[in-house]
């Protein structure tokens, strides 16, 4: 055997000994993945039964919250802000003492201003006793006497002078006596007159000073009051906008603080012409249709506001910029818990569907537009679903085609399964579950 030969026997037999290693190497392998397959476990994955059953179709529509009644407490009269007696953001009663601002000034002017009117009082009073008249009627009474005896007079001595019993002389003294009385009794009387009417202007005059006076008394009380600052409602005050010590008033009436009052709460949203012809029923009367519809007020974290609401005000109009009407409901808050300012969604029962396919939302995925379930068989194996979707109803989705009632859909934990793999499903009641419990 030569060289050439003894080489190829050796290239051979290299060969055979490589082929048998990566034959050793193939099996070797296979049995790795073999043994690395059984070990993995399944994994678990949340499932919940396709139900059958009537469900009310809803519809909704995005709101916000906002106060029955809201009250902004102004300073009413200027001074110093001297005292504040509640805690930001708590809750105050109707007639609860808030604030108050230095009374001293006021105090003061109150007692001036009775002052005052007891002055005009007093005028009043020595008006009403019309001395100078009473001396003037007396004076008018004395001369009316004088002119009597002047006229008794002057009657005697006329026929005597006739039968020249008395001279000419005592006859003139009598006229002239007489005349004189006249004129006296004549300017009493203008002088009572004159003091009459001045008498009756003094008075008047006194007692539009009492009024006067009066009225400053009542606006100097009225301004004292205004120191003293209460709730006018029921409810929840806000941030302290003046702190203590500060002077409030000047120029205008400065913002304290803020008092609303949310229960019951209102809700305002938007309503289409077509939302609105379908909740409300012409053949039955728009107050009928209003008076028996409740709402429900969906919250930001998907969970359920416990009292339901009704209609209270739907707008005169729709605007015919946006097509929309203006809508408000009313909902029960016992003690605010739902502040004023919060976006809210609000549904209402429109229609029932009768024996509808139900999948819950979460289970429903979307790729491309087309909406997929990942379905859990008899034997716990994964198949990808197609389905057609319907209406909401709550936080399920009505099937209308690809999946049947008792089929298990995948809730939870779909990114860890593949098409045709093995799963350990479970049906514990998850977070979203639990709350979806509680929120009804």
């Amino acid at each position: 055997m030569n060289n050439a030969d003894i080489r190829k026997l050796g290239f051979l037999a290299a060969a055979l000994i490589s082929a048998v290693a990566v034959l050793l190497g193939a099996g070797c392998g296979k049995k790795n993945a073999v043994k690395e397959q059984a070990a993995a476990p399944r994994p678990t994955v949340i499932v919940a039964k396709v139900e059958q059953r009537t469900v009310p179709i809803y519809s909704e529509f995005v709101g916000q919250t906002r106060a029955d009644d809201t009250v902004e407490l102004r300073a009413r009269i200027e001074g110093l802000l001297q005292k504040v007696f509640f805690r930001e953001g708590a809750r105050v009663k109707k007639g609860q003492l808030l604030f108050i601002i230095d009374k001293r000034p006021f105090e003061a002017s109150l007692q001036s201003a009775k002052a005052l009117l007891g002055k005009a009082t007093s005028d009043l009073a020595q008006a009403k006793q019309r001395v100078d008249v009473l001396k003037a009627q007396a004076e008018l009474a004395d001369a009316q006497a004088v002119l009597s005896r002047a006229e008794q007079d002057l009657n005697r001595m006329s026929p005597l002078a006739k039968e020249k019993a008395v001279t000419e002389i005592e006859l003139d003294a009598a006229v002239a006596a007489d005349k004189s009385a006249r004129a006296q009794v004549d300017a009493r009387k203008a002088n009572l007159t004159n003091l009459d009417a001045a008498v009756k202007y003094t008075i008047e005059r006194a007692d539009a000073e009492v009024s006067a006076a009066k009225a400053r008394v009542a606006q100097a009380e009225l301004d004292l009051s205004y120191c003293s600052i209460y709730s006018p409602i029921n409810g929840i005050i806000g941030f302290l906008q003046v702190d203590e010590g500060n002077l409030v008033g000047r120029g205008d009436a400065t913002l304290l603080a803020t008092v609303s009052a949310s229960d019951p709460l209102l809700v305002d949203f938007n309503l289409s012409e077509t939302e609105f012809l379908t909740l409300t029923e012409p053949q039955a009367g728009e107050r009928s249709s209003r008076a028996g519809m409740k709402f429900d007020l969906m919250l930001s974290d998907d969970t359920r506001h416990p009292y339901q609401g009704s209609f209270k005000v739907i707008d005169r109009a729709v605007d015919p910029q946006t097509g929309t009407m203006k809508v408000e409901a009313v909902f029960p808050n016992p003690g605010s818990y739902i502040r004023p300012g919060q976006f809210a969604r609000v549904r209402v029962a429109v229609t029932e569907k009768e024996n509808a396919i139900l999948v819950p939302q979460r289970a429903i995925q979307e790729l491309q537009g087309a909406k997929t379930v990942m379905v859990v068989d008899q034997q716990n194996k994964v198949q990808v679903r197609t389905i057609r979707v319907g209406d909401k109803s709550d936080k399920d989705i009505i099937v209308l085609e690809g999946l049947n009632a008792g089929e298990s859909v995948i809730v939870e934990g779909m990114q860890k399964v593949r098409p045709g793999g093995e799963v350990n499903p479970s049906s514990a009641v998850s977070s979203d579950s639990a709350q979806k419990s509680e929120g009804g």
